[in-house]
């Protein structure tokens, strides 16, 4: 059987961590607790479970953060946990059963995290797989009988163990902070962290946190970034130029957007509401269909489902057309999120 090492990162997380360390004391053996600055009960809770307990200053990097968290680890995996996860008694069945089963070549295990969609700032769908469990050593293989070379990819396993995310109230306020204080550094952002800070501003973003990005996401627009990246950098420029009735930069990166030949639907509903702002309900209609029909969202799926529709419905009703206002009322009702 294997041994596992639960690795967590916390900061003012009384309300929350019991549950977690609860169900899992008995199913990994060592806990390992990353304290960050907790204020409240958080270190005199985690005692209770464990006597390894770290100070560790923050620095803004959550990587800084878990890599310090991994290099206290001991035993054969390391299991990342957050505190406001939980794991209900069908599911630490499973995760024992795995313990006793795993193959050692294996080195990764993807488990399904489920009810994302809580208080959600970055993702699109409910339950995905996610990496949870990790070797802790791993050991480079020569493969090929001639030509040889060292296998770089992890042997990865998907398992059907679900881990509920149980938030209390949703993070964007300090992912943002994050962001900027990493582009106030000096540091660049990399393209998944670009394509996240995007992503994250369409989900859960205010006016205020678009536009206090705008100026980093400008400078981006002039990288030789890839097109998918661009595309995105498109989509938040557009928005700021609306938002601040810029219609110039607003079409400037609109129009980029569409010229590379798939447009985002979160660009096409952002035209809509420039015609929609501006009283032309007929041309928004050309603009919210499109999104909703003929174009895929880049960064948050309500983009190509009930917001555009629920926009036709409103422009139908402006139009008087009762009809087709409710037609578009009702799908967008109707329109479930995957």
């Amino acid at each position: 059987m294997i041994t596992i090492s639960a690795c967590l990162i916390v900061k003012n997380e009384e309300k929350v961590l019991a549950r977690c360390l609860e169900s899992l004391k008995d199913i990994v053996d060592e806990i390992i607790i990353i304290d960050t600055g907790s204020m409240d009960g958080t270190k005199e809770l985690a005692k209770l479970y464990t006597e390894k307990i770290y100070d560790f200053k923050w620095v803004d990097d959550f990587s800084a953060a878990r890599n310090f968290s991994f290099s206290k680890a001991a035993m054969d995996y390391i299991y990342v946990a957050d505190a406001d996860e939980v794991i209900d008694e069908e599911n630490r069945k499973k995760f024992l059963d795995l313990k006793k089963a795993l193959l050692p070549e294996i080195e990764i295990v993807q488990m399904l995290y489920s009810n994302q969609l809580a208080f959600n700032t970055t993702y699109n769908y409910d339950t995905e797989y996610r990496p949870k469990l990790y070797k802790r050593i791993r050991n480079f293989t020569w493969v090929d009988p001639i030509h040889e070379s060292v296998a770089l990819q992890p042997v990865i396993y998907d398992s059907d163990i679900t881990i509920i995310h149980l938030p209390e109230n949703n993070h964007a306020g300090r992912d943002f902070k994050t962001f900027q204080s990493v582009i106030k550094r000096g540091e660049k952002l990399s393209e998944k962290l670009l394509n996240l800070y995007a992503r994250e501003l369409f989900i859960a973003g205010t006016e205020f946190d678009f536009l206090e990005a705008e100026t980093y996401f400008e400078e981006q627009a002039e990288e030789n970034l890839p097109y998918e990246s661009l595309k995105v950098i498109h989509c938040v420029l557009a928005k700021c130029g609306r938002l601040r009735q810029d219609e110039v930069q607003m079409y400037k990166y609109s129009l980029k957007n569409i010229a590379g030949g798939k447009p985002s639907a979160e660009i096409c509903y952002e035209v809509g509401e420039y015609f929609y702002e501006n009283g032309d309900y007929k041309e928004a209609i050309i603009w919210y269909y499109n999104a909703a029909y003929e174009t895929e969202c880049d960064l948050n799926i309500h983009f190509s489902g009930d917001y555009p529709l629920l926009r036709l419905s409103n422009c139908y009703n402006k139009l008087g057309m009762k009809e087709q206002s409710e037609t578009y009322k009702k799908l967008a009702d109707n329109w479930q999120q995957r």
